[in-house]
């Protein structure tokens, strides 16, 4: 029975892909970004003699206004040049715009604190916009940067052309589907250009020393929430010996291959399920009722049931078993959003109605008004729709285009290109038994990521080869409950890095820092005064 399902997963997944930029909004060829209007401040970094990169480093950074509004009023953003190819830096260049709020108690000012807020393809401007009051005590002695990595937002953007109306026929076979694939590659290669060849994480890792060079720091101090963590890692490997204070919150893998992350995410999401349902039962009028065995069964019944029968919104929007299993994912990021998730699954089991997990993917608007008071934080899911402000200098599908380049320029193995259609099939049929045995629930959407670098070239094998890099002491958050980013990746990058500590969120949601004082106060007496634990500690949950 799990073939056909399978199968008509494949095909809705290639519909599904093309459905959600539609919802976006396509959005026309990129323009090139505008460089901010110049202010009167300026840095200029120290050069080198026969520096490769000297000219690079020789820049002024100009901050001026921001590409967007609005931001914090002392918030000041500026676009520097980048080698497009760091092996050969006279090949061309490209822009990473970056945002500064400067430190508020200056004469104690220790440097700049870089901030990646995850994706990949998440814009760091933005993130920090969003609200820099959660790092207010940071924020009194750290300028904090916030910048958006090459390929996404302002920085040059990647896309794939907008929106394509693709058709799901649930007996559309291999063949046609990995067509559908190549023919997505070469759209992304057509409305890219040359630096979607040039958008892995070590390539990022070395415009943060760039950035760093720019900004005045002898080393860098850093940041890194989810994937920020691999970005983190990858800088401290390339630089042990101007890696500063880090802090890498969510941590993910550095070693395993797709498949792998795809079954032990599968697992993750459903241990966040669970814990999701455990909660619902306590709450009145819970649809699942009190029953949390019965739940479980119940919620997978609701997904498997999707994948032929979709439930259609207001607006004509399906909602397939695949769609469902992404908004559920989604609303399992944070526990602010799993009230949402209890109304969404009752709406829908009850009155059929796809309103809400259709709002928890961020393709309609939300049945019941949020509370504008409560401020985003790290652990909340990347919203694509946060993504395009209507301008036209981001595609509405940057986002999903950058995560796929990234995805497959961290990663080596293409042995998916050398399989015959059938034998794929056959692979994936196998491999399903297996999903479905750790997620009747995200099983099969998490078995589709397999495919997402099919047709592109092989990516590097350096992070898979980090081990022991001989870089100075840092902080690594793990939370127990985390739907992204499981615990065990949180150990195991910790073993690679060789020099790391952990603090053991005992929670829910994914990333803890915006979600635990307890982590919170750890992460900031390390950053800004060097105190680090002997050895693991502890948070609880349910702060």
């Amino acid at each position: 029975m799990h073939r056909s399902r399978v199968r008509r997963a494949i095909a809705a997944g290639v519909a599904a892909g093309a459905m959600l930029l539609a919802s976006l909004g396509a959005a026309p060829a990129p323009t090139p970004t505008p460089a901010p209007t110049p202010a009167p401040t300026a840095t200029r970094a120290p050069t080198g003699g026969d520096d490769p990169l000297a000219r690079f480093h020789a820049q002024r950074v100009r901050w001026g206004d921001c590409p967007e509004k609005p931001v914090p009023a002392e918030m000041r953003c500026a676009v520097v040049e980048v080698p497009l190819d760091y092996a050969a830096p006279a090949k061309g260049t490209v822009k990473v715009a970056l945002g500064r709020i400067p430190a508020t108690d200056p004469d104690r000012r220790i440097g700049s604190l870089l901030i990646n807020f995850g994706g990949p393809g998440a814009s760091g401007m933005a993130g920090l916009a969003a609200d820099p009051k959660l790092f207010a005590d940071l924020g009194e002695r750290y300028d904090l940067i916030g910048f958006d990595p090459r390929g996404v937002g302002h920085s040059d953007p990647v896309s794939c052309g907008g929106a394509q109306q693709a058709e799901g026929d649930p007996n559309a076979d291999m063949a046609a589907a990995l067509a559908i694939l190549r023919d997505e590659v070469k759209r992304c290669e057509v409305n890219s250009g040359p630096v979607l060849a040039h958008m892995g994480t070590v390539d990022v890792a070395r415009d943060m020393d760039v950035l760093r060079r720019l900004l005045g720091d002898e080393k860098l101090n850093f940041l890194g929430f989810s994937y920020g963590s691999r970005l983190g890692a990858v800088y401290a490997a390339l630089f042990p010996r101007t890696t500063g204070r880090m802090v890498l919150d969510g941590v993910d893998t550095l070693t395993e291959s797709l498949t792998e992350q795809a079954l032990v995410s599968a697992r993750g999401q459903q241990q966040a399920l669970d814990n999701f349902l455990t909660w619902c039962a306590h709450q009145t009028g819970c649809v699942y009722g009190t029953n949390t065995r019965t739940a479980k069964e119940k919620v997978a019944a609701l997904v498997e049931r999707l994948d032929t029968e979709p439930l259609v919104g207001h607006d004509g929007i399906p909602v397939s078993g695949l769609v469902a299993a992404l908004a559920i994912g989604q609303a399992l990021y944070s526990q602010s959003t799993w009230p949402a998730l209890a109304k969404a699954l009752a709406l829908a089991e009850r009155k059929h109605d796809p309103a809400g997990l259709l709002a928890l993917v961020g393709l309609t608007e939300s049945p019941e008004p949020t509370d504008p008071s409560d401020p985003p934080d790290p652990s909340d899911p990347p919203d694509p729709a946060s993504q395009d402000d209507g301008s036209d200098q981001v595609p509405a599908d940057n986002l999903a285009a950058a995560l796929a380049a990234v995805t497959c320029a961290d990663d080596p193995d293409r042995s998916i290109d050398k399989a015959t259609p059938a034998a794929l099939e056959k692979e994936i049929n196998e491999l399903a038994e297996e999903f479905l045995q750790v997620s009747k629930v995200f099983g099969v959407a998490r078995l589709l990521s397999v495919l997402t670098c099919y047709g592109r070239p092989p990516g590097t094998d350096f992070i898979r080869k980090i081990d022991h890099p001989g870089a100075p002491p840092m902080l690594l958050v793990g939370t127990r409950g985390d739907p992204a980013t499981p615990y065990a990746w949180t150990e195991e990058t910790a073993e690679r890095l060789g020099s790391a500590v952990i603090v053991d969120h005992k929670g829910d949601g994914h990333t803890g820092y915006g979600s635990s004082r307890c982590v919170a106060q750890y992460v900031d007496d390390f950053l800004l005064y060097g105190r680090l634990p002997s050895g693991t500690r502890s948070c609880p949950a349910g702060e």
